[in-house]
């Protein structure tokens, strides 16, 4: 699945792939824990957070990865340490398998994404 036709992130988890439904259902509960008055979407086929009506995190069911997009170019900045070992495109993390799903790591950028608004890719 690259894009959803989903009207919902409900509608977009039912139809991912079984063995990615755990990691994807514990992504969003991340997201909706550590993302305090963003409003959960989907825009471009995935679910998305955005504040003020921009979006700032967003992840995917791609078809040989699970994608977990940060578009806010500060706090890729502030994690650079850590993103360098990982598989990370200009603004998208990728994990081949659902349990290399690095959960610390994505509460920590979303902890810092939370924190203010910055500048969006």
């Amino acid at each position: 699945m690259v894009q959803s036709a989903a009207k919902d992130v409900d509608g977009y988890l039912a139809e991912v792939p079984e063995a990615r439904k755990e990691a994807l259902a514990r992504l969003r509960q991340l997201c909706r824990a550590e993302l305090t008055g963003f409003d959960e979407v989907m825009a471009y086929g995935m679910p998305a957070y955005e504040r003020d009506g921009t979006a700032e995190i967003a992840f995917a069911s791609q078809k040989q990865y699970i994608s977990f997009y940060l578009m806010r170019v500060d706090v890729r900045e502030a994690f650079e340490e850590r993103l360098s070992g990982q598989d990370m495109g200009k603004g998208c993390l990728r994990f081949r398998k659902p349990e290399a799903v690095d959960f610390d790591l994505v509460r920590d950028l979303l902890r810092a994404t939370a924190r203010r608004p910055g500048e969006v890719c």
